[in-house]
């Protein structure tokens, strides 16, 4: 049994190296590679989603082009712009616009078209919120035909209650206070819709290896949600402490120094939220694919190096790869509980003074 299991296990591990190793890079056959293209090829967002390579064929997914540039609406497939410009537009290369749609002006400029075309990030989108309805839909559809009474849930449906139970008692009902039950369906779905991105990025293989949470328009998205429900629904007391705080007055006037620190820390909340989980996601990526291109890099030294290098290389991939597993859980908790946090200190009341 447990021979099946290692024979399991480097099956695994070769998909796991072929998976990253085939994203897209330029390279001649016997030329060296360029790991700057390996390794952003796979975290930048592109406009087709790339499969697997094999030899000079290239499997890709093309997606649809939707823009609107000086001429009117286009809608096509992104595999017209593999042969160059069409319809007026094209993929710059290099430049503010390198790897977007772009169209000349009238002076020769690339100027970006409005483009809300549906790119591999936004694919993956869609297709890991669909994961995620479908699990939520799953464990309610086993609590309609499995009353309490009968028992705790086990398996799956059972890891995900005791995982809500974690997120709602330990982070949410105890960072904000009385009334939690308002935010907690927000919080629970960040959590989830984090988590649920992050393991999917970590999947070398369609439709898994997509950096949505590593990129940063998310995770904008996502702290500004916070900060719309931190500052939307705050006391009056939590609004009379950004502006008039208590400290000594000489620091609030005439000078308003303390207000004008207040309200800035406004924003460096959510925007510590933002950078805080695009770096880490982003970097993990880079690290994994950083040390699997190792592999390509030390070809041409020699077959002894090359297999020493392999060997490192993906043992270290492997562990980067089980260190990101756990980072992307912690990663998940973290915003969420900061985000708990942030809007529990907007809840803050006036104390009242005891009576003489």
């Amino acid at each position: 049994m447990k021979k099946v299991r290692y024979i399991w296990t480097l099956v695994l591990l070769m998909v796991f190296t072929s998976g990253f190793a085939s994203t897209d890079s330029s390279h001649e056959e016997g030329g060296d590679v360029d790991v700057n293209e390996l390794v952003f090829g796979h975290i930048n967002d592109a406009y087709s989603w790339h499969i697997v390579s094999i030899g000079d064929a290239h499997i890709t997914i093309p997606l649809p082009v939707i823009v609107k540039s000086s001429t009117g609406w286009h809608v096509f497939s992104s595999e017209r712009l593999e042969e160059g410009e069409y319809e007026g537009l094209y993929i710059a290369e290099g430049g503010t616009y390198d790897g977007k749609i772009v169209e000349r002006n009238a002076a020769g400029e690339e100027v970006r078209p409005l483009d809300i075309s549906i790119t591999k990030n936004v694919l993956a989108l869609m297709i890991n919120s669909a994961i995620l309805v479908w699990i939520v839909l799953g464990c309610a559809r086993w609590y309609k035909k499995h009353p309490v009474e009968n028992g705790a849930p086990k398996g799956g449906v059972g890891m995900i209650e005791s995982v809500v139970l974690m997120v709602y008692n330990d982070v949410i009902k105890a960072c904000i206070g009385p009334d939690y039950q308002r935010y907690a369906p927000y919080l629970l779905t960040a959590f989830f819709f984090i988590l649920v991105n992050n393991l999917m990025g970590l999947i070398p293989f369609f439709p898994g290896g997509a950096n949505v949470t590593g990129n940063i328009a998310i995770t904008l998205v996502l702290a500004l949600v916070t900060f719309f429900f931190t500052n939307a629904f705050a006391t009056k007391e939590y609004w009379k402490e950004v502006f008039w705080p208590e400290v000594p007055v000489w620091l609030k006037a005439p000078v308003p120094m303390m207000p004008v620190i207040e309200f800035f820390g406004l924003f460096t909340k959510p925007f510590a939220l933002m950078i805080r989980l695009f770096a880490n996601i982003m970097a993990g990526h880079a690290a994994i694919l950083s040390l699997l291109a190792i592999i390509f890099i030390t070809v041409k030294i020699g077959p002894l190096i090359n297999g020493t290098m392999t060997f490192v290389s993906v043992a270290f991939g492997v562990f980067m790869t089980a260190l990101e597993v756990l980072v992307a859980f912690i990663q998940a908790y973290v915003f969420t509980m900061l985000s708990a946090v942030f809007i529990g200190l907007s809840r803050v009341k006036e104390e009242k003074k005891e009576e003489n």
